[in-house]
């Protein structure tokens, strides 16, 4: 960061303020880094497992798939309840029910395996809508892990070590400032004495 420095008190004053305010929130976006990063890790071997589950799910039920070509409408989704979490400042979505909706048809005049295969289906959708809940979480859990990393490099690299520089550059300059005010204010004094001593 190319920090234009102004040699004044009123800009030293400025970079200080924003020195303190950049170091005092330095802890607490390290802290929320910390925090996004072990939620991240957590809800990618939450999704590691979910996947093998599912892997191993649709492996068993493989053969009795092409049966449900004949019966493509008897299950749908009535609705899904999802809230909002707020984890580690960040808002992501969290799977509370999932509400299945039966089409009507008559019992006896479909295959026995029909009741079991809808119990597998709620199963099958369950597992795709959790899998695909727990992906939105890791994608916006990453995303701010990733900005506040961003920023934590930004604050730490960046734009303390810039304004420590250019507090100490205005530092320098106003001393330097006022030594040389000293310094001509001593060798008037001195010129003035000699005029007096002189007559």
């Amino acid at each position: 960061m190319a920090l234009k420095v102004q040699y004044n008190k009123t800009f030293l004053t400025y970079l200080k303020r924003q020195l303190a305010i950049r170091k005092k929130v330095l802890p607490t976006l390290k802290s929320k880094e910390t925090a996004l990063r072990l939620e991240v890790k957590k809800i990618s071997e939450k999704l590691k497992e979910l996947r093998k589950e599912k892997d191993l799910f649709n492996s068993e039920i493989k053969e009795i798939s092409p049966l449900w070509t004949r019966y493509p409408q008897v299950l749908k989704i009535d609705s899904i309840d999802i809230s909002i979490k707020n984890t580690a400042g960040t808002k992501i979505p969290v799977l509370n029910d999932i509400q299945f909706k039966l089409t009507e048809f008559i019992d006896f005049d479909q295959p026995v395996w029909l009741l079991k295969g809808i119990d597998i289906l709620k199963n099958i959708i369950s597992l795709e809508t959790k899998e695909q809940i727990l992906q939105q979480q890791h994608d916006v859990l990453y995303l701010a892990r990733k900005k506040t990393t961003q920023k934590v490099n930004l604050y730490e690299k960046v734009q303390i070590p810039a304004f420590e520089r250019g507090i100490n550059q205005i530092k320098r300059f106003l001393e330097d400032k006022d030594n040389i005010a000293k310094a001509a204010q001593k060798i008037v004094k001195e010129r003035n004495q000699r005029k007096e001593v002189a007559q």
